[in-house]
């Protein structure tokens, strides 16, 4: 009678690095940018949903893969194939932009918590910060990601939302099936917006760096009786993966579809508020609202501000070589953790230039589109290189996927520039 548990169980603690990717990418800022989306378009741009799954899951198997098979992180492996005049800016570029996501996210924590019982919001952000550094520091990897992974249920409110309102579910299909879109400024912005923060760099990083971990110190009890084969490493990489992918993009497809049917359909094109945002979840949440939504974005950011630090952290100490891992006390990687300390501090600095958080939130995922696209092209180059492809033997349809992401990327990314300028 207990297989069913048993069985339930191996399956959850086989869940990695993946599925922590895939629930911190509905990060503060995703829900923003996907509440925006909702709100000002409608279901118009639900196809991004469908399109970005198979390259978001491609890019992150990739990056992965990578991790696993070296036992060293991309900007590790990026060392053999860029010069230092590509690499360094390219670090540069994932600290800047992780270091505003971070800010972003504390301030929308803070603005969460304030619904609920008000107060100063910079200060719970705060607050919210140095909780996530403490955790980061103090609790070794493998027992913060078995509470990451709950924190991610949180994002399933959205789901149960959409359920309880009268939603078109033909035009839902189509809008999903049969892509409309225009060349307007506006509506490119958002695009970019969405891919950025679907296919967000960081998470390239992270999972590459945290599949590394797993790689050294053996930690996925589901294969640990096995001889870590390539195909079955792979294997399990990929399931672990598409599933973190699959569980994202599902939440960030309800999350446009509720706030379409709650906001856009009763004349809210524009979120300014997190208290706007909230009404998203009003038809479930009635006088718990503001609670569950405070719940949805403190959740996720508690998930993500690590992941961001963390992801910084790995990059800048491999590319000056300095020892660090998430399983190492602090004292023993002085250089790893200062540099996570910088990360969320300097986040959490950013909060004092009083930005409104709703729009930080969206011009972060922005960022992150334009970052996305060197990092991309770069990694790509990195496992068809000749030389690094018999260390990373890959099937050649997840390579067609991975650089047909890395040009969808730049493709939207010119867009937007071409119609900015035009």
């Amino acid at each position: 009678m207990n297989n069913g548990p048993n069985f339930a169980r191996r399956i959850w603690r086989a869940l990695g690095p993946g599925l922590i990717t895939g629930a911190a990418d509905d990060d503060p800022s995703g829900i923003a940018t996907y509440s925006q989306a909702g709100a000002q378009f409608g279901y118009t741009l639900l196809w991004t949903m469908f399109l970005t799954l198979p390259f978001m899951a491609a890019i992150q198997i990739i990056s992965a893969c990578i991790g696993w098979d070296t036992r060293k992180g991309l900007v590790r492996n990026l060392t053999r194939v860029l010069p230092p005049a590509v690499l360094f800016p390219l670090v540069a570029s994932l600290v800047i932009a992780n270091t505003i996501n971070i800010a972003a996210d504390l301030a929308a924590m803070g603005g969460a918590l304030r619904l609920v019982i008000g107060g100063p919001a910079v200060v719970f952000a705060g607050v919210f910060g140095a909780v996530c550094l403490v955790a980061e520091v103090l609790i070794p990897y493998h027992r913060y990601a078995g509470y990451l992974k709950w924190l991610t249920m949180v994002l399933l409110f959205y789901v149960a939302t959409a359920f309880s309102v009268s939603i078109p579910w033909r035009d839902v299909a189509v809008a999903t099936l049969l892509p409309q879109f225009s060349l307007g400024y506006n509506e490119l912005l958002m695009v970019v917006a969405i891919f950025g923060t679907t296919i967000s760099p960081y998470l390239f990083f992270w999972q590459a760096s945290q599949e590394a971990e797993e790689s050294r110190l053996s930690f996925r009890h589901a294969y640990a009786e096995m001889q870590r084969s390539k195909k079955n490493s792979f294997r399990s990489i990929s399931v672990d993966t598409w599933t973190g992918m699959i569980f994202s993009n599902l939440i960030a497809f309800f999350i446009i579809v509720t706030t379409a049917a709650t906001l856009n359909a009763h004349g809210v094109t524009h979120i300014d508020t997190a208290a706007q945002a909230a009404e998203a979840l009003r038809p479930i949440g009635g006088p718990l609202t503001f609670a569950l939504f405070a719940a949805g974005i403190i959740g996720t950011g508690l998930l993500a501000v690590p992941v961001l630090a963390g992801s910084a952290a790995y990059a800048v100490a491999e590319l000056f070589k300095l020892r660090g891992s998430l399983e190492l006390p602090a004292s023993r990687a002085i250089g790893f953790y200062s540099i996570v300390a910088a990360a969320t501090a300097g986040g959490a600095a950013l909060l004092v230039t009083n930005i409104d958080p709703i729009a930080m939130l969206f011009w972060t995922a922005v960022i992150n589109g334009f970052v996305a696209v060197p990092i991309m092209v770069a990694t790509m180059v990195l496992v068809t290189n000749k030389r690094q492809a018999q260390l990373i033997p890959l099937p050649r349809w997840l390579l067609i996927l991975g650089w047909l992401a890395a040009l969808l990327m730049m493709l939207v990314v010119a867009l937007l520039i071409w119609s900015s300028l035009a």
